[in-house]
């Protein structure tokens, strides 16, 4: 019997530790601060083609402030769907707000496993307007002699991003039934 208690207490103490700690990782998880509509937005399909044509790419997000909404800086499309609706870190609300463009080559980061170069640079619009963020996530190959440069990088992002405008006809078109 001495035992069976025994048993019984440690099990209590494993879930315990189990429930506290599914706690403490759904605290530390991003807090929402937008939910997309049901179905599929345009900028997703964009986001998509995105990636279906370019395999160099690690990830591809747009951000900004959805339409109705105020300050409310968010990624709204993208290649990982479960990150759909984070509030966007200060650097993403200055490319937003500042029109800069920021060269990441994500250098003596621990929580990145996938060797990456990040490039953050102004989303347009067909019309030339800065409408947000574009994200461009590229593999950065572990052989640092077989990485690309910034300027290659930038170049190929700048192509990107380009090609992306001629499909915006305007920022509220990215949230409209993707067709």
């Amino acid at each position: 019997m001495k035992r069976l208690a025994r048993l019984v207490s440690i099990a209590a103490l494993g879930a315990c530790f189990i429930l506290g700690n599914t706690a403490l990782w759904a605290a530390d998880a991003p807090k929402k601060n937008w939910t997309p509509p049901a179905q599929k937005i345009y900028a997703q399909k964009l986001s998509d083609e995105t990636m279906a044509r370019h395999p160099e790419l690690l990830s591809v997000t747009l951000h900004g402030v959805p339409p109705g909404q105020e300050n409310v800086y968010t990624m709204f499309a993208g290649s990982f769907p479960e990150r759909i609706g984070n509030p966007d870190d200060p650097d993403d609300i200055d490319v937003t707000k500042k029109g800069i463009t920021i060269l990441d080559p994500r250098w003596h980061r621990t929580n990145d496993t996938d060797k990456k170069f990040v490039v953050l640079m102004p989303m347009r619009d067909k019309s030339g307007e800065n409408v947000g963020l574009v994200v461009y996530a590229f593999k950065n190959p572990k052989n640092p002699s077989a990485s690309a440069t910034e300027k290659e990088y930038l170049a190929k992002s700048t192509v990107l991003r380009d090609e992306l405008a001629k499909k915006i006809p305007s920022y509220k078109a990215l949230f409209d039934p993707a067709k």
